[in-house]
């Protein structure tokens, strides 16, 4: 199937990123993706997303929808006849937007589930709390001039460079192995960190999926007021997965 190119404005977008045991990443991630590596980290996160005026790009603006978005995410790599390509393997995708559900993985490439979204934003303080019948997500937090001096990356423009050439999504669709290709066009590509107070994931938080001491916090990243363009990608057909019940289950709500 080929998508149209969709364009609008990311009104913001927060990237919270845990550093993770490569081996427990490779269990859940389908072939041909595996983790990449981070200073002997692999890298998982969960990306918090408003979108608004979002349309196929023909539209004029005020055609545009707005809506509320989640993404389970894990940077990865695949083999190619090309050679290596590396991007993100999105496992999870929630949205406000009833729509958005219903046409994610028939007009728009990746499943969508519809989820409830709460928000509260003032200044630079942020707090959103997401939850649907089998995902909970909540992080407070506020913007910082620095990384947490833990954080893998170090700085705030290392950060940004290794997600920046990210941009190149591959979700699950509605055919047992056949995934999705997304790619995220921004215009002018800006970040600031953030202090995260509080941070939930029901699959991040899996006792069963990342058992204690495999996976840490590690940072969050601030994108606000960003035109953009989504732009549809060949999908990859491989072996179809064993789907593991455990995972996005509500028995993972812990």
């Amino acid at each position: 199937m080929r998508f149209p190119k969709i364009c609008g404005l990311i009104d913001r977008r927060i990237l919270c990123n845990y550093r993770i045991d490569p081996e427990y990443v490779e269990k859940v991630l389908p072939a041909p993706f595996r983790p990449q590596i981070k200073n002997g980290y692999a890298i998982g996160g969960i990306c918090l997303i408003r979108l608004r005026q979002i349309r196929p790009h023909f539209l004029p603006p005020h055609f545009g929808v707005n809506s509320e978005n989640a993404a389970h995410r894990f940077a990865v790599e695949w083999d190619t006849d090309q050679g290596t390509q590396h991007g993100v393997y999105i496992p999870r995708r929630d949205t406000s937007s009833r729509l958005n559900a219903f046409v994610g993985g028939r007009l728009f490439p990746g499943v969508h589930h519809h989820a409830h979204f709460d928000i509260a934003e003032e200044g630079n303080n942020y707090s959103i709390h997401m939850d649907s019948n089998e995902t909970h997500v909540l992080v407070n937090g506020s913007v910082t001039p620095e990384l947490p001096a833990s954080s893998i990356f170090g700085s705030v423009q290392n950060a940004s460079q290794f997600f920046k050439r990210d941009s190149l999504g591959y979700s699950d669709s509605r055919e047992n192995g056949l995934y999705d290709g997304l790619e995220l066009d921004i215009d002018e590509w800006a970040v600031q960190a953030m202090h995260i107070q509080e941070i939930e994931s029901s699959y991040f938080n899996d006792k069963d999926l990342f058992p204690s001491g495999s996976i840490e916090f590690d940072h969050a990243l601030l994108m606000l007021n960003l035109q953009h363009k989504w732009i549809g990608r060949h999908s990859i057909i491989t072996e179809p997965k064993v789907i593991d019940a455990s995972s996005f289950a509500l028995n993972s709500r812990k």
